[in-house]
């Protein structure tokens, strides 16, 4: 079925992690499966939900109003607008949009989540969401309105709207009404069922999704951490024997484990005779490792746990396709995602706090063992009216400080809405984008103390304190790239733009730090 090996297949086996990052970024081709098993699985869904119908049966959502309107029947000739009604009143988000990558992931999850086939949809809606992924029709989802139960209510009815040509999309560039952007693509607005709007809108697809992305980045960042510490360590005059694989032994964190080799590696160069301007470095040096390795150590168990949600079904109510039975619950609860956003931002702004550290001492002449004041590398002449990365350091505390800031968890911030119906929902939105700006605010500090780490080497090299080849082959061709944005600071100069492209580099995930 699958000529292409670039397209994703929906309906066959469990998605990734990397498989949505692929869809949302990449811009990867989906289909769905054409297998027997899976095409019947839906078709039965969809069949057992319209006996239940014909048969009078009532089921929330389908026959009833939502949420605290479960009481009051809905008449057999309103049925057909039902759905339509539910998107429209939740048509009510503010804030900017969620960027066109992020929105992608959202249509990804979501389509993940009903391909599973409890959720009693036709495959013309799935196909429809297919349709939207190929042709790379975006729908404006504006980021703020949920509290992550009944699920992303909000901020999916937007997708529920633009798949029926209301609202308004990003194609190919341009942000114009749903309608036009099917016409130009050569595709009909979708007219939702019964039940199919509930089945889009009442799950966890934004939170899972922003996080998904945000596990990525996250991962990235304690890769490229390691590296940074170890670049520091040079630039301070460190003692690599913090990292000897003898002490990971002695705590065998694999995580940690794994960020104390990457950094020996880096600092195997130094040699034998290296002599270490102190015996203990500072905690910021030394226990990198340590602090680096509680996210490294973490991220296999934020993978499983995203993982199990974006492969699952959790929307309400679920239609069991074997038996018919209408099975009312709370799958749209998204307590594990916040979860997840919640600690892994915790973890992440930790490392910000550790760069932030260690670039307060690079600059530092008390510290730093022998370079020059905020790393100026003016010579002596010019010395007094130049100061190196003075502001650099104030703006890496000052997101350091914000990124910190963020950490208190969203999830227990619960609220009581919709007239006490849902009287405990898991702000699970609310904490994937504060997990997202947090990133974001790690990934400036991240920057900042790139352009330090590399004047501090660049300085020792200048000094004849090091010598290029004690550098390995990893590290020089990673300070080389880095030399193509990142220039040597002489004289006070402007470095925004230099932050913004390294900034850049790092959420694209520029270098291969493996």
């Amino acid at each position: 079925m699958n000529a292409d090996p670039q397209t994703i297949v929906f309906g066959e086996t469990p998605l990734s992690i990397e498989s949505i990052i692929a869809i949302a970024g990449e811009h990867r081709p989906v289909q769905l499966s054409d297998q027997p098993v899976f095409v019947q699985r839906i078709e039965q869904g969809r069949q057992q939900l319209d006996r239940h119908l014909a048969e009078d049966v009532v089921v929330y959502g389908v026959t009833t109003g939502y949420g605290d309107s479960v009481s009051r029947s809905v008449a057999a000739g309103l049925l057909d607008e039902l759905p339509l009604h539910l998107s429209r009143f939740h048509g009510c988000g503010l804030g900017d949009p969620l960027s066109v990558e992020h929105a992608r992931a959202v249509m990804a999850v979501r389509l993940a989540s009903l391909c599973s086939g409890y959720s009693g949809v036709s495959r013309a809606l799935l196909q429809q969401l297919v349709e939207f992924l190929n042709h790379d029709i975006v729908p404006v989802i504006p980021a703020e309105g949920s509290v992550g139960a009944s699920g992303d209510l909000t901020p999916l009815s937007y997708i529920a709207a633009t798949l029926a040509g209301e609202r308004e999309v990003i194609y190919r560039g341009t942000r114009m009404p749903s309608r036009q952007a099917l016409q130009q693509a050569g595709l009909q607005a979708f007219e939702p069922g019964i039940k199919e709007a509930l089945a889009i809108m009442n799950g966890t697809a934004v939170m899972t999704a922003l996080t998904c992305c945000a596990w990525r980045r996250a991962e990235y960042m304690a890769h490229l951490a390691a590296r940074i510490s170890a670049l520091a360590v040079i630039g301070l005059q460190g003692n690599p024997g913090h990292f000897d694989a003898r002490l990971a032994t002695a705590k065998p964190h694999p995580g940690q484990t794994d960020i104390a080799a990457r950094m020996h590696r880096d600092l195997a160069g130094l040699g034998a005779d290296y002599q270490p301007a102190r015996l203990q470095d500072r905690y910021s040096i030394r226990c990198a490792p340590h602090v680096i390795g509680v996210l490294a150590d973490m991220l296999p168990v934020f993978r499983q746990t995203l993982e199990t949600e974006l492969n699952s079904a959790n929307d309400n109510p679920l239609i069991d396709p074997d038996s018919g039975d209408v099975l009312h619950g709370g799958h749209f609860y998204g307590g594990h995602v916040a979860f997840v956003a919640d600690s892994m931002k915790n973890l992440v702004a930790n490392i910000a706090d550790l760069l932030d550290r260690q670039l307060a001492l690079l600059v530092d002449p008390r510290f730093n063992h022998g370079l020059p004041a905020n790393l100026s590398g003016a010579p002596p002449a010019r010395a007094s009216i130049n100061h190196g990365l003075k502001a650099v350091q104030i703006g890496a505390s000052a997101w350091a400080a914000e990124a910190l800031k963020n950490t208190m968890p969203a999830s227990v911030f619960s609220r009581s809405t919709e007239c006490h119906n849902q009287d405990k929902v898991s702000m699970g939105t609310i904490a994937a984008r504060d997990c997202l700006r947090v990133l974001e605010l790690s990934e400036q500090v991240a920057a900042a103390q790139l352009i330090a780490v590399h004047q501090a080497i660049q300085l020792r090299l200048q000094q004849g304190q090091l010598a290029r080849q004690q550098l390995t082959g990893d590290v020089q061709t990673f300070i080389d790239a880095l030399s193509e944005t990142v220039p040597f600071i002489d004289e006070d100069q402007p470095l925004e733009d230099v932050l913004r492209t390294l900034v850049q580099r790092i959420q694209s995930r520029q270098w291969s730090l493996d």
